[in-house]
């Protein structure tokens, strides 16, 4: 489960704030002669063993490797003792919600993450066009692709009539839009089955849709329909769609989130190889955390909020009371921070009464349209370690924040760090030269994106410096937004823009749009 996602997605309405009027042109790179980066141990992004050498930047691009020497003119930078790797890929991130009001990306960069893919959970902003646009007119300091979100085009579509199955006149109007967000330059399409509008499609309505993006050369991820009580079904219509449409699919931030479910691990890897076998694409992404961040509704699958047999099974299976933190309650904000079961004391009521009320009390502040006063995000205790680490380690599943540029949930700031620190150098769950596989040249491969994640001759110079000795993540629930330690330097085609644990104000980052494959 993640972010908390609007029902409706519309790029038009950030416009209005976004860009108000014209901003300082992006700072240049150091030097205009190029960066040289001598003895580092380049993790060069394929798998393979690190080795100590130099890479030469000149422009955007990585122009050389080896045994080099400064030019005249040319930046030095020492990495003795340091790891430089391809720029870290977030294939599933939320920092579309204020991509344009924190341009500095300091979230991510500071992390050594180069690119985001957003449009996530079916939520895309929209249109596509118009975002693209504005990307190149006023750029962050990372790079930008997008999925076109199932919900988006749904509640384009349905609008407030979407608690039902779709109509196939429906259906192929939402086709129609998928069609042009795709000519857009969409990486595929995104769904979010457990949350508004998409829980109330019919499977056949997103294997059409599906279907249209795959005609495209697209790919298929999804938020299924369940993590938890239903997730063997959900998990089966993805790989579902992947084979009756010949597509890759991805599942998204995969985790069991299900006590019951705690310890099958191996069981869901074996699942998904199986697949794998029989001709399916399918692969994850996942973030290094056994807790996740979503809004209230999403304990209440069937959205019968008054059932208390609901909210007990919630509360025992899926998120103890002692671990359901609000992290942005808007009917009451001095609830934030709070458990559920701190709440359940203040209010003198038991745990699932507290549940219930604290639902209701959200639902009725936005049937009101109470939008200051609606929100109801948590963060939620929910998986097991051993399970996290397993599915870490499985050699298809990418890395990913599922965090926002501005969020609650320590993901936002931490993930990259998170596992470089802890499952690779405390835990040896992977290796380094695996986990930087995962998080670069692996996570290109699985969203579609080209000329990016290794470090290669003629490749575009996105490039992390850290050290491995302290790279660790410091962000928490209560400090989310604490800035990792070991990152030394971060370059987005060729311009640095992490230095000196501080953004740098340069905000090369560019659009990346999919690239056609053959015969498509």
């Amino acid at each position: 489960m993640n972010c908390t996602i609007r029902r409706v997605s519309v790029f038009a309405l950030a416009l209005t704030s976004a860009c108000a009027k014209p901003v300082a042109a992006p700072a240049p790179e150091a030097s205009a002669k190029g960066v040289l980066i001598v003895n580092a141990r380049v993790i060069d992004g394929t798998g393979a063993p690190g080795r100590v050498t130099s890479v030469r930047v000149i422009g955007d691009r990585i122009a050389d490797i080896g045994d080099l020497r400064q030019r005249t003119g040319e930046t030095l930078v020492v990495g003795t003792g340091l790891v430089l790797a391809p720029g870290f890929i977030d294939d599933h991130s939320h920092a579309d919600g204020d991509f344009f009001k924190l341009r500095d990306a300091l979230a991510d960069v500071s992390q050594g993450i180069t690119t985001v893919v957003v449009g996530q959970d079916g939520g895309s902003p929209y249109p596509l066009a118009d975002f693209f646009a504005h990307v190149e007119r006023e750029p962050s300091a990372i790079n930008v692709a997008s999925y076109v979100g199932h919900g988006t085009v749904r509640d384009l579509v349905l609008g407030k009539d979407y608690k039902r199955v779709a109509t196939l006149a429906e259906v192929l109007k939402m086709q129609a839009l998928v069609t042009q967000e795709m000519n857009a330059g969409a990486l595929g399409l995104s769904s979010g089955l457990e949350y508004d509008p998409g829980i109330y499609s019919d499977p056949s309505e997103v294997l059409a849709l599906s279907k249209t993006a795959g005609s495209m050369g697209g790919r298929y991820i999804s938020h299924l329909r369940s993590e938890d009580f239903a997730f063997w079904k959900a998990l089966d219509e993805l790989i579902t769609i992947g084979r009756e449409n010949h597509m890759p699919v991805q599942v998204s931030h995969i985790k069991l989130a299900m006590k019951a479910s705690w310890g099958l691990g191996d069981s869901l890897i074996h699942v998904l190889d199986r697949a794998r076998e029989s001709g399916v694409q399918v692969t994850a992404d996942i973030y290094p955390y056994t807790y996740w961040h979503s809004g209230m509704s999403v304990l209440f699958p069937h959205r019968d909020f008054d059932n208390r047999k609901a909210a007990a099974f919630a509360l025992d299976q899926v998120a103890p009371s002692e671990g359901l933190i609000l992290a942005n309650y808007g009917p009451k904000p001095e609830y934030n921070g709070k458990t559920v079961h701190d709440v359940a004391k203040l209010m003198n009521v038991d745990d699932t009464t507290a549940l219930i009320q604290l639902l209701h009390a959200s639902e009725e502040a936005s049937a009101k349209g109470d939008t200051a006063h609606e929100s109801n995000s948590i963060i939620a205790t929910s998986m097991d370690d051993r399970d996290v680490a397993k599915l870490i380690a499985w050699p298809y599943a990418a890395f990913c924040t599922d965090g926002d540029l501005d969020g609650s949930h320590p993901r936002g700031y931490g993930s990259f760090p998170r596992i470089m620190g802890r499952y690779v150098r405390d835990e040896h769950v992977i290796t380094l030269e695996e986990a930087i596989r995962k998080a670069t040249s692996l996570a290109a491969a699985n969203v579609g994106v080209h000329d990016r994640g290794r470090i290669t001759v003629g490749a575009y110079a996105d490039l992390v410096l850290f050290d491995p000795q302290t790279i660790v993540d410091r962000a928490t629930p209560t400090e989310p937004h604490l800035t990792s330690t070991g990152i030394r330097r971060v370059w987005v085609n060729g311009a640095s823009v992490y230095e000196g644990e501080h953004t740098t104000g340069a905000r090369p980052g560019r659009v990346i749009k999919r690239v056609l494959t053959a015969g498509k």
